[in-house]
């Protein structure tokens, strides 16, 4: 069976410990990675996480693409992916997609996605909304994708950050239907 081929985009919102949970479940389920990164993001990931953290992104995928490069194979729908992730979407990034503005590779690829009726699942990033974000979110979830605010699951029991954010980056990856689910589930109550 041919592993599953999903695009990590990654945007430069803060919440940059979401890409790198992304890419640890991806690996996990034995995804072959994508990874289209803004420089925005690699900012983001030194100043949240450490000057190792954009290195240890990469190592963890398969394939590495400049955001200038609308040239690059998942700039078409012709090859074939199981799907996209935007962890951390930011508004900006939402905006361009809602628009279809391609204007570099991870907006490019990500409205591929939603020609080619492909799971899009965007991690996105922001608080208090604005109306334009708002809108923004209603118009790519008509054309298909799905918004996933990294809102924490108040109703699993966590006791850092980091599981927060692995339940949501493993929540992410369980949307584009490629595997299993690993997201813990809520076991109900008597």
């Amino acid at each position: 069976m041919t592993p599953a081929r999903i695009i990590l985009g990654v945007a430069g919102a803060s919440g940059a410990v979401l890409a790198l949970e992304a890419a640890r479940h991806l690996r996990s389920i034995g995804a072959e990675i994508d990874l289209v990164a803004s420089s925005a993001a690699e900012r983001t990931l030194t100043e949240e996480i450490g000057p190792d953290a954009f290195g240890e992104l990469r190592a963890m995928a398969t394939r590495c693409h400049a955001i200038g490069n609308i040239g690059a194979d998942i700039a078409s729908g012709s090859v074939p992916v199981s799907g996209m992730i935007v962890a951390p979407c930011s508004m900006r990034s939402l905006a361009a997609i809602a628009h279809g503005l391609d204007d570099n590779l991870l907006t490019r690829a990500a409205s591929v996605q939603l020609k080619e009726r492909r799971r899009l699942v965007l991690l996105a990033r922001e608080a208090p909304l604005t109306l334009a974000h708002l809108r923004n979110m209603t118009s790519v979830t008509e054309m298909g994708a799905i918004v996933l605010p990294p809102v924490p699951p108040f109703y699993l029991p966590h006791a850092t950050v980091s599981e927060i954010a692995r339940q949501i980056a493993a929540r992410a990856v369980d949307l584009l239907a490629v595997a299993p689910p690993v997201a813990k589930a809520w076991s109900g109550s008597d």
